[in-house]
């Protein structure tokens, strides 16, 4: 599903903030992100949804090497990955319908066959009550929550995710990991980048740890 081996990342003529990163996704698996602010997480999580290329090294994403793949068909490439951005990047002049809707539209699936399934996502994150409220009218939590529903809506192949939870409360963020850990069941392969270690332990999983742009420790939470 997805293989880094001996990956570097740098910008500019800086150190590096990745140094020979190796690991292996496979499918279906379900796998935490973590490390210190710094460490290289929110880069990692860019090269693995094309938003950057690698400084070095290979990158294999759904069987393809992205060295040798053609930038033109990057697009249906991102289209297989749902991406929870830390800073949201949902579209103001939309609401939150018509956000988390905006990949099935992208599809090419018709409204009448996709309003439930939204609408049914939205009550779930807690937002069923706000389904046409733009996103400056909603706080930093409701804009997190609409962001995930938009990132799972479509039942990506894979599901990257940049500390999903920050911005919850303790109840809403259990509910979000059961919405990942649901997805992961159907067959999506989920990395989720983030501080929390009660997140973290909550499910078993695996987790890889970052620290100055190495990948130092691959384990098993513990159940």
């Amino acid at each position: 599903m997805v293989r880094f081996e001996n990956v570097g990342m740098r910008f500019g003529p800086g150190p590096e903030v990745l140094r020979d990163v190796t690991f292996a996704l496979e499918a279906g698996s379900f796998t935490f992100l973590t490390g210190p602010s710094g460490a290289g997480k929110t880069t990692l999580l860019k090269l693995m949804y094309l938003a950057e290329p690698p400084s070095r090294g290979l990158i294999d994403l759904f069987g393809r090497d992205l060295a040798t793949t053609k930038r033109s068909q990057f697009p249906a490439l991102r289209r297989r990955i749902g991406v929870v951005f830390q800073d949201f990047r949902l579209l103001d002049h939309l609401s939150a319908f018509e956000n988390v809707a905006l990949p099935l539209r992208l599809s090419g699936i018709r409204k009448i066959d996709y309003t439930h399934d939204v609408e049914e996502l939205l009550s779930w994150v807690g937002l069923g009550d706000r389904l046409h409220a733009k996103p400056q009218t909603l706080s930093g939590g409701e804009q997190q929550r609409v962001a995930i529903a938009r990132a799972v809506v479509a039942r990506p192949d894979l599901l990257i995710a940049d500390e999903p939870t920050g911005n919850v409360d303790p109840d809403m963020g259990e509910r979000l990991i059961r919405l990942f850990s649901e997805l992961n069941r159907m067959g999506t392969t989920v990395l989720i980048a983030t501080h929390d270690r009660t997140v973290v332990e909550r499910i078993k999983s695996r987790e890889m740890r970052l620290v100055d742009g190495r990948l130092v420790e691959l384990r098993m939470t513990r159940t």
